[in-house]
């Protein structure tokens, strides 16, 4: 009955690295480029005798071969894919499409899906479980994982709005992130302690509400410092709704129970290539439309409509009660 509220808790702490990254890096990169790379080395060797000390060591008793077919296909479609993204100009994206380090990956990445579906469908012990993608639950959860990481990525591109807009520094708009980390860090607990009173579907529905009407007030509005800061709130408290605790807390629920870590890890995969995909999204559509502030909002308006299709996936998810019978059933069977 409190699972909901630890796992806000996580959520909190996801989204924060994310969004801190830029004001640390604003706050470093006063005193050397250097700094980002010799900054967060502290943070490192604290972490491993805690890790040591407090990680629990217990495994399965019994395991099936290693999955090295499904590692080494989810490797290279996840270096073919980063690739050809990388190597994508924003300035000249139509050209660079058609670059022979931009267009071969890409296709290989696509390719190297139906591959990775038939050899995990007959691995002993896949890396990535066919049965997370049984269901309509589970599979509305895979999606808005990937939706929260391309809504999330996003967020990269709002110093450049700001510098853009304002003439601000780099620095300083990377520090007028902070409102953004502020309701995230507030708003994550809140709604993990939600979760367990009204279940995943209020909650995501509430959040992506927020991201719609966040993004559609930074991409739609004229920009001054009051719509932003009103557009940054709204967007933060958004995204302490959908990322990290409830898309983990339907994956947990709907989950077998034997699988529940690798559906976390499932859930880490798809954020992350969301915000890889995010990147070329962006970079793209601002320098199309000529970049500055009308570019950067126009690329803002295409997550305004990607934040209304995650809304209507929303709608699909189970009610409490169906959450909860379904748990008690995979509790039963574990």
């Amino acid at each position: 009955e409190k699972r909901g509220g630890a796992l806000g808790l996580i959520g909190a702490v996801f989204g924060l690295a994310f969004l801190v990254g830029p004001v640390l890096g604003g706050i470093l990169l006063q005193y050397g480029w250097q700094m980002l790379f010799w900054g967060p080395l502290p943070f490192a060797v604290l972490l491993i005798p805690l890790a040591w000390r407090m990680l629990p060591t217990r495994t399965r008793a019994q395991g099936g071969a290693a999955d090295w077919g499904g590692t080494l296909t989810l490797g290279a479609f996840l270096l073919s894919l980063a690739w050809g993204l990388n190597h994508l100009d924003a300035e000249n994206l139509t050209q660079s499409l058609r670059s022979l380090q931009v267009w071969p990956f890409l296709l290989l990445s696509l390719l190297l899906l139906p591959l990775l579906t038939h050899v995990e469908r007959r691995a002993e012990d896949p890396i990535i479980r066919p049965v997370l993608f049984t269901t309509r639950q589970l599979r509305l959860a895979d999606l808005l994982s990937f939706g929260a990481g391309v809504v999330e990525g996003g967020t990269v591109f709002i110093p450049s709005l700001l510098v853009a807009a304002f003439g601000v520094s780099e620095s300083k708009a990377s520090f007028m992130l902070i409102p953004i980390v502020l309701t995230l860090a507030i708003g994550s607990p809140t709604f993990g302690r939600m979760l367990d009173r009204r279940g995943s579907r209020q909650v995501i529905l509430i959040g992506t509400a927020l991201l719609i009407l966040g993004a559609g007030v930074m991409s739609f509005l004229p920009l001054t410092l009051v719509s932003f800061y009103l557009s940054g709130a709204l967007v933060g408290l958004g995204l302490s709704a959908l990322l990290g605790a409830p898309v983990r807390y339907i994956m947990i629920n709907e989950a077998p129970a034997k699988d529940r870590a690798a559906a976390q890890a499932l859930i880490s995969l798809l954020t992350k290539i969301g915000q890889m995909l995010t990147g070329a999204l962006i970079g793209g559509v601002a320098t199309s439309l000529g970049g500055g502030v009308g570019g950067y909002q126009a690329a803002f308006r295409v997550l305004t409509g990607f934040a209304v299709l995650l809304f209507l996936a929303a709608w699909g998810l189970k009610h409490q009660q169906a959450e909860r019978t379904t748990l008690e059933r995979n509790e039963a069977l574990a």
